[in-house]
């Protein structure tokens, strides 16, 4: 029976289940976690890659490894729903502070990795939800009532709830996302930039030559399903009107940053992290009223005009579109054109796409005059000699620089346009 005082010797043995990779090892360890662990429960396509050598050895070195297990331990003592909710808010808010504080050099760093590393948060976080996915609580637990954890684990974890606009008159508030690594079916290894820079600044003070800047972020998944469940307007509507700029931030072309003009209504059905794909117009409340477009209000032209970095900087105005009275997609090197439909906006038609166009177009909902649109970071890129996913290594010198100059440049360029808009009002 799952009661307090679980030993630790159990919890662990639950995180084994989900890390363990040889079936052999099954019976026996279901036999030892019975009562607080469902084996038949699936892993999610994203938690199953857990189990390769890769993310077991980033959290070895950066010391997030125990997360799982001691999350586990705490969650077979819950003995009531509103205690294991208790647990899972605690759980997942100390996971994203550990992120942010490591990624900021408070503390000791728990191992060798360096601290920019992003990687560690992702892979922590999936470790606690295969947990909670597995967990046999001493009381009932309808599917939806563990739905609703998995939310708010995913919501801790994510500095979703976090986003807290402090300081005094005159400083400017600023939302930033990101996101969490990619395309790992590819390269297990991949860390994602824009996940790097929030956990770096994170509740940040910036000083600038026009005054300070409040800087608050959130990290989003790489899943269709959760944009569609309206994850994006929860988290960004209770803060959107507090904020003086926003940006969007995600990984995109090798060797630049693009600040993407314009943003397309549009999915191309590109398999997320569960290997999921979603093609269609993109789906939100009131589709009666959905425009085709939206348009970043970030100062464009003095971010492209600023030195921020060894990146060049781009004003991205080229789309795909559907002209008005025709059926073929062409493409726009200058924006859409009027009554045309969306097929591809400046970033894409991925989920890059998709964030800039629900938060603008939350933004002009709201009727918030205010600056905001996505930025993409240049791709992540490992050394020369660290190319191949089969045998290359987690980490290397040109990996971590690429990525501490990728998190100073979005940064100078969250400055460029703090500055730029003050200036202008």
């Amino acid at each position: 029976m799952c009661v307090r005082g679980l030993s630790a010797r159990l919890a662990v043995s639950i995180v084994s289940i989900i890390v363990t990779a040889a079936p052999a090892a099954a019976p026996a360890l279901a036999a030892e976690t019975a009562p607080c662990v469902d084996t038949s429960a699936t892993l999610t396509v994203e938690e199953q890659r857990l189990t390769r050598a890769v993310p077991q050895e980033i959290l070895r070195r950066a010391g997030f490894d125990p997360v799982a297990s001691e999350f586990a331990q705490a969650l077979c003592a819950a003995s009531s729903y509103r205690e294991a909710q208790r647990v899972v808010t605690a759980h997942g808010q100390r996971l994203w502070r550990r992120a942010v504080d490591r990624a900021q050099g408070r503390g000791l760093p728990g191992g060798d990795l360096s601290r920019d590393d992003d990687r560690p948060l992702y892979w922590a976080r999936l470790g606690m939800t295969g947990v909670l996915r597995r967990w046999r609580p001493a009381f009932e637990l309808s599917g939806p009532g563990r739905e609703k954890l998995l939310h708010r684990l995913e919501r801790g974890s994510r500095g979703q709830d976090a986003i807290r606009f402090t300081g005094g008159k005159g400083v400017k508030r600023v939302l930033v996302t990101g996101f969490d690594p990619f395309t790992l079916d590819r390269d297990i290894r991949i860390s994602n930039p824009s996940g790097a820079t929030a956990l770096a600044l994170d509740g940040t003070t910036v000083r600038t030559g026009a005054g300070l800047i409040r800087i608050e972020t959130a990290v989003f998944p790489v899943r269709w399903g959760d944009f569609a469940d309206g994850m994006v307007e929860r988290a960004l509507r209770p803060h959107l009107p507090r904020a003086d700029l926003f940006a969007t931030v995600s990984q995109g072309r090798v060797g630049r940053i693009d600040v993407e003009r314009f943003n397309g209504a549009w999915r191309g059905g590109f398999p997320d992290n569960e290997n999921a794909s979603s093609t269609g117009t993109i789906p939100v409340s009131d589709p009666a009223r959905q425009p085709q477009w939206t348009v970043t209000t970030l100062p464009y032209k003095d971010i492209v005009a600023a030195s921020t970095g060894r990146f060049p900087v781009y004003d991205n105005t080229q789309v795909a579109e559907i002209p008005a009275g025709a059926t073929d997609p062409v493409v726009r090197p200058d924006g859409p054109t009027e009554g045309s439909t969306a097929r591809s906006g400046g970033g894409g038609d991925y989920l890059s796409n998709e964030i800039a166009y629900r938060a603008t177009l939350l933004r002009d909902r709201l009727r918030l005059d205010i600056p905001g649109g996505h930025v993409h970071t240049p791709v992540l890129q490992f050394g020369a000699d660290n190319t191949d996913p089969a045998t290359g290594a987690v980490t290397d010198p040109d990996f971590v620089r690429n990525r501490l100059d990728i998190i100073d440049q979005i940064r100078a360029i969250i400055v460029v346009a703090a500055d730029a808009d003050r200036a202008g009002r």
